[in-house]
């Protein structure tokens, strides 16, 4: 039986603090991709939050998509 598809969007950019989750210029938002299972976002992240390591202010984050589409889908926290 096929896994079900669970849509992971993958962000980053620039953040205008390092405390926070502002970013410092939206119109320079990195839209990586869109995946569908966690983990191959999660290797996308590494990837991405490796190459930038150098830079304190870039952060990638994974977005649930599918929470968002369907609050009442599987793995949801909203069910």
């Amino acid at each position: 039986m096929p896994s079900q598809q669970l849509l992971h969007l993958l962000i980053g950019g620039e953040l205008k603090d390092v405390t926070g989750v502002e970013f410092r210029d939206l119109s320079k938002i990195d839209l990586v991709g869109a995946y569908s299972g966690y983990d191959e976002a999660y290797r996308a992240w590494q990837a991405k939050a490796q190459a930038t390591v150098d830079n304190a202010h870039m952060r990638y984050f994974i977005i649930h998509a599918h929470r968002l589409l369907d609050p009442a889908a599987p793995g949801s926290t909203h069910a």
